[in-house]
């Protein structure tokens, strides 16, 4: 069973703090550890030094026939049984043990007799020395932590802050402002050395700034042929309408059309990308809109059946520009038409509008990447345009278009517009 973090345990000033805190704690016990054997070893030292000193006037004393002094005596009661057979074995040695209840350095060794002589130095002031020691030791290493946290936390949070900034002039720059910069305070002073995170802001905002001349060089070529190809086709339009009647003119005026219809897309493209179109709201109700739409989109089919079935499960009334959402639903239900199979519906629910039709559903890039101009597959007919500027007239609108297949087979797009007050329900369904 795997363990499920929250989502701020992976982010980099937590590894940070994280990393220093562990550095620290196992910095501290090591010096903690080094200073604590080194001056346990010199405070025992000290204390068995003299007692083994005092230990041995004692034993030249007893040897001599005189009272030991020095707090020495035979076989003392507090003696540690391990010292007292030690000495009774005929060496001599040290222990700490308690006596008397204080901390107590013995020091014991043979004396005539088969008995033990022993010698007992207090041995609390060492104990409490090391012991103050120790406290001295870890609140020294809880404030040196503390402080190296806090000054870690600084650093590591002018990191995070630029990071961050970097990270949201990045997604501004996918959502399409290619005017976003980081312009990272460190990369405009040129004496300062940069670091890694100014590398990167650098290299993001030389990249924007490179993929937006690109863009617009793109922008100006489909603006600029498509304005010079107008006057030509316009008379090229002209010429083909004095043409005799026949199948050959037909077929120049059918390819004079759709090159016409190609130039405008293009204009109205170009348009779109300088992002300056501005809107001409108006309240409408959606119901009606989508009748007018379906009318003007073309007469029944073969059979004389309705091209397109309209179903209005919630009417609603919209603050919307009239002519680009009509410019929307349209190219939404004749690239239905053109690449899907019948029946095509048109659902209104509410301001959510779906156009959807029966066929094999939309390309894979379609679903993945959005709509992409002259791109199709399948060898089917078209430019590509007519879902790019369907796309792009619905984000003027403020609206969201999404592309989806549906489960039981067809493509479904769907068009929610911007919330508005509801009006009067329309009819539960209708069809035109």
């Amino acid at each position: 069973m795997r363990l499920a973090f929250p989502s701020w345990a992976g982010t980099l000033a937590v590894k940070a703090a994280a990393f220093i805190t562990v550095m620290c704690c196992a910095l501290a016990a090591l010096l903690g550890i080094l200073v604590h054997v080194s001056v346990t070893n010199q405070t025992v030292g000290q204390a068995r030094d003299l007692a083994l000193s005092r230990l041995k006037d004692a034993t030249t004393a007893f040897e001599a026939g005189d009272t030991p002094g020095w707090g020495a005596s035979l076989d003392p009661p507090g003696l540690p049984a391990s010292l007292r057979t030690l000495a009774l074995s005929g060496e001599r040695g040290t222990m700490v043990a308690d006596h008397e209840g204080r901390p107590t350095m013995w020091a014991a060794g043979p004396a005539d007799g088969g008995r033990a002589l022993a010698v007992g130095v207090d041995y609390s002031q060492s104990a409490r020395t090391i012991e103050a020691l120790d406290t001295a030791i870890l609140w020294s290493s809880v404030l040196a932590i503390g402080a190296t946290l806090l000054v870690g936390a600084v650093a590591v949070t002018r990191v995070t802050r630029r990071l961050h900034a970097t990270a949201r002039v990045a997604r501004r720059i996918t959502a399409g402002d290619l005017d976003a910069r980081v312009d990272d305070s460190r990369a405009r002073e040129p004496g300062r050395p940069q670091d890694e995170v100014g590398a990167v802001a650098v290299a993001l905002d030389s990249m924007a700034s490179s993929l937006q001349g690109k863009l617009l060089s793109e922008q100006r070529f489909t603006a600029d042929v498509a304005h010079e190809l107008r006057t030509p086709l316009t008379g090229l339009h002209a010429a083909a309408e004095l043409l005799p009647p026949g199948r050959p003119t037909e077929l120049v005026r059918d390819r004079v059309a759709a090159l016409r219809t190609l130039t405008e897309d293009l204009l109205e493209i170009s348009r779109l990308d300088t992002g300056r179109e501005r809107l001409e709201l108006d309240t409408e109700a959606l119901g009606a809109l989508a009748l007018r739409v379906v009318r003007a989109a073309g007469a029944p089919d073969a059979e004389g059946a309705p091209a397109t079935e309209v179903r209005i499960v919630r009417d609603a009334r919209v603050e919307t520009d009239r002519r680009r959402l009509e410019r929307v639903l349209g190219n939404l239900l004749a690239n239905a038409h053109r690449h899907g199979r019948p029946p095509v519906v048109l659902s209104v629910d509410g301001p959510v509008v779906t156009v959807r039709d029966h066929g094999d559903g939309y390309p894979d890039y379609l679903l993945t990447h959005g709509p992409q101009r002259f791109r199709t597959e399948g060898g089917a007919k078209g430019h590509g345009l007519g879902l790019t500027i369907a796309a792009g007239q619905a984000e003027v609108l403020g609206a969201r278009l999404t592309f989806a297949d549906a489960p039981d087979g067809g493509a479904v797009a769907t068009l929610t517009l911007p919330q508005s007050p509801p009006a009067g329900s329309g009819p539960p369904d209708g069809a035109a």
